[in-house]
């Protein structure tokens, strides 16, 4: 790394780029963990709840007041070394953690200081995601993939940035899982939030077509509160028998499926 590169790392981890939650418990499997959520998204979910992370959006342009305090990396590290002695995970989230170019510095400093590293992602940057893995130093322990609906549906639905608009989004889901894969099947996961509308009877036999058989798929109910599409604040979440059903499906394709 140039002396250049090595000041340009220093300035962003001075930035204050995402939100801390300091202690969870559920975030990080069989860990207690703080909680990193970076800025920045490639895609726009319309279901989305944290327009501020997806869109990039800081304090001081919100128009309104906002109710995230947004910390930088910096602070994260020195939040982690103070409590190294009772905590052992730490989450990087979004937003899409890999489109911040301080995420492998993150984990790198995390992992010295003997933190285990969970990694959420999108699953729609395996290139980026590649990179991450090939380094000891960076490669997260665990890795939580989210997985949207059927590829075939992203572009129109789920709304990617204007350079995703024609990407093939099964390629690039397919990339990512067989990436994941290589940490073990007790250290991935695949999640889903059932939208109605958006994941279907249809969709769930799509995606457990490309879902390792052996893979944990975590799923969860849709909340209609906050959407970026204000349409979603109006959708009405599936009933616990609706979702029984869909979840009873999935398990019969992918076995270690399961309503978080």
């Amino acid at each position: 790394m140039t002396e250049n590169s090595n000041n340009n790392i220093d300035e962003l981890l001075t930035k204050s780029t995402g939100v801390l939650i300091k202690t969870t418990l559920v975030d990080f499997p069989g860990k207690v963990a703080s909680a990193y959520f970076l800025r920045g998204c490639n895609l726009r979910c319309p279901y989305c709840y944290n327009v501020e992370l997806v869109k990039g959006i800081s304090k001081d342009t919100q128009v309104e007041e906002s109710n995230q305090q947004f910390v930088s990396p910096v602070q994260v590290l020195e939040h982690l070394f103070n409590r190294k002695n009772v905590m052992n995970g730490l989450v990087i989230s979004g937003g899409e953690p890999l489109l911040n170019p301080v995420t492998p510095e993150l984990i790198r400093r995390a992992k010295k200081m003997g933190y285990s590293v969970k990694l959420d992602t999108n699953g729609t940057l395996p290139l980026l995601l590649e990179k991450l893995l090939s380094d000891p130093e960076t490669r997260p322990d665990f890795i939580a993939m989210d997985f949207k609906t059927s590829p075939s549906r992203y572009n129109a639905e789920i709304k990617p940035v204007a350079n995703f608009v024609h990407a093939d989004f099964n390629e690039l889901i397919n990339a990512s899982i067989a990436l994941i894969q290589t940490l073990g099947n007790e250290n991935y996961e695949i999640r889903t939030v059932l939208v109605p509308g958006l994941v279907g009877k249809t969709d769930i036999k799509n995606m457990a077509s490309i879902i390792p058989q052996d893979a944990s798929w975590q799923l969860a109910q849709f909340r209609n509160e906050n959407c970026i599409d204000p349409a979603y604040n109006e959708v009405t979440p599936y009933t616990d028998a609706q979702l029984k059903e869909l979840v009873d499906l999935a398990k019969t394709l992918i076995p270690a499926s399961a309503l978080r």
